[in-house]
This record gives structure tokens, C-alpha cells and sequence, in this order.
């Protein structure tokens, strides 16, 4: 087997918490939408004589181990129910790690399927979900990879409509690794007064005020310069600007392509037509 795949980035629209649970987690209530910025994951039988997977990772540089990457541990988490040979692994790395993309999350949950196919084990996608979700809580939407309201730590899925189909989307990072565990202790939990799910049929123009990221007021905070890019999407004309996930990528929903101001544009990462 010889195969190559390309793991998806998301953006959230909106993100509320909605309360600490009793395992120590959070309950949200988010959008997942996908975008087309992705890496790229080669997948190889090792051959008889490895007695080990093993990964291989270029790209933007990921911090850690390779035994702690989400890869080898989806891997790990397969071989606990099935047998299949050992693998060799090559990550090429776009997304960023800790920039509220989902890239690990994407590459986990890639893994999976391509393992699940490639191996005939026939396992559901719901089946394929509960292995992700031990992976990370966002994983189980990288599984189907459609628009999705998500609830409880972010697995429970519910379609919605491509509301942004059509919308120019100008993606930006500016290099900063921002910590999911630290941003969700700073911040309060609520109850929204209304929920996303219905808050996305409002024409995008309403958008700025009404559809928010909880985690936004801490990291602008920390971290001033990622508040500024939101400020300056806007004032290119951005239609909604928002953080994504704990941050610390912030992307502008234009109506047509823009030309990005230049202090923007070292940071660009992604820009392109939404699907």
C-alpha cells in the first residue's frame, strides 16, 4: 500500500462555552466550516522486517516527540482493535500547530480512514467517530468533514448549510502558539442568549455583533497583535472577521478577492473561494 492524502484545516464560526462538565472539560457550542489549506500525509507498508510505525514530519516544525504526534497515536489507537502491518509515515506540515486550525485533529482522523479503507475493516463513520473523539474533541468532525453545529465537547454533529459557499476567505497567522488548556481557564462560561445554530441564517452583515469567540477577549489580551489583524481585516472590508478555535489564526470573510493591506500580508496562510 502506497498512498497519499491531504488532511483539511477548519475555521469555527463562533464559539461559546456553555459550561464546565464534571470530567473536566467544557461544553461548547461552535460551527466547524471547512477550508482548503491542508497538509499533505504519505502512508507506506513498512515491510516485513520493521517492527514499528514510524513517522516522518517536514514542514512547519512540530514541537514534541513523533511517538506523541496524533498520527502515531491514531495509529496506536487502530492497533488496539485490529492488526495491520507497520507503517512508514510522512507529514508534511501547512497548518500550524496551536493556530485553531484543527490540523492535528485532521491528520488524527485522516489516518483513520485511510486505515479503516485500505485495510477493509469496514468500520462506520459513526464507529470511526468514537476512536476520534479519544483522539481530541474535534477529531469526530474531521471524520465527515462537512459544515457542522457542534455541541458537547464539540463531537456532537450536527449538519448545517454552507452558508459562507461562494465567500472569499483571507486566512492569517502570525506565528503564535496559543494553548487550548490555558485559554479555556480564562474563560467564564455562559449561556448564549441565542444559539449558533440559528444565528448563521442571518445575513453575514449582522454577523459582527452577534456571532463571537469567547476565547478572543483573553487571547487579544495576551496577545495585542492578533486583536490588530481582526482590526485591519475589517478595515479592508471584511464582511466578518473572527479568531478561529483558541487562536490564534484570524481570517476576514470578504465578497470577492481582496487585496490584503501590507501588514497583513507576511502572515497570510490561506486565501481562496470557501466551498
Amino acid at each position: 500500500m502506497e498512498m497519499v492524502v491531504f488532511p483539511n484545516a477548519k475555521i469555527n464560526l463562533g464559539l461559546r462555552i456553555t459550561g464546565k462538565r464534571p470530567d473536566d472539560y467544557h461544553n461548547i457550542e461552535t460551527i466547524f466550516y471547512p477550508v482548503d489549506l491542508h497538509d499533505a500525509l504519505e502512508i507506506v507498508c513498512a515491510g516485513d522486517d520493521v517492527k514499528q510505525d514510524m513517522l516522518k514530519a517536514t514542514g512547519i516544525r512540530i514541537d514534541g516527540k513523533p511517538e506523541d504526534n496524533l498520527v502515531i497515536k491514531s495509529v496506536r489507537k487502530f492497533r488496539e482493535l485490529y492488526s495491520f502491518p507497520f507503517l512508514r509515515l510522512h507529514l508534511h506540515k501547512a497548518i500550524p500547530s496551536g493556530a485553531g486550525l484543527g490540523g492535528g485533529s485532521s491528520d488524527a482522523a485522516c489516518i483513520l480512514k485511510i486505515i479503516n479503507r485500505c485495510f477493509r475493516f469496514s468500520l462506520s463513520l459513526e464507529e470511526l467517530k468514537v476512536i476520534a473523539l479519544g483522539l481530541g474533541s474535534d477529531c469526530p468532525f474531521f471524520i465527515d468533514y462537512t459544515p457542522s453545529f457542534a455541541t458537547g465537547r464539540g463531537e456532537i454533529l450536527q449538519p448545517v448549510a454552507s452558508v459562507l459557499s461562494g465567500l472569499y476567505i483571507v486566512l492569517v497567522n502570525p506565528g503564535i502558539s496559543i494553548s487550548t488548556r490555558e485559554a479555556y481557564e480564562n474563560c467564564i462560561p455562559g449561556d448564549p442568549e441565542e444559539s449558533l445554530f440559528h444565528l448563521i441564517d442571518l445575513p453575514i452583515t449582522m454577523w459582527k455583533k452577534m456571532i463571537i469567540n469567547d476565547f478572543e477577549k483573553f487571547v487579544f489580551m495576551k496577545y495585542p497583535e492578533v486583536g490588530l489583524i481582526k482590526q485591519n481585516l475589517y478595515s479592508a472590508g471584511a464582511l466578518y472577521s473572527s479568531m478561529s478555535g483558541s487562536g490564534s489564526s484570524v481570517y476576514g470573510i470578504f465578497q470577492d478577492k481582496t487585496e490584503i493591506p501590507d501588514s497583513l500580508k507576511k502572515n497570510v496562510i490561506f486565501e481562496g473561494v470557501l466551498r
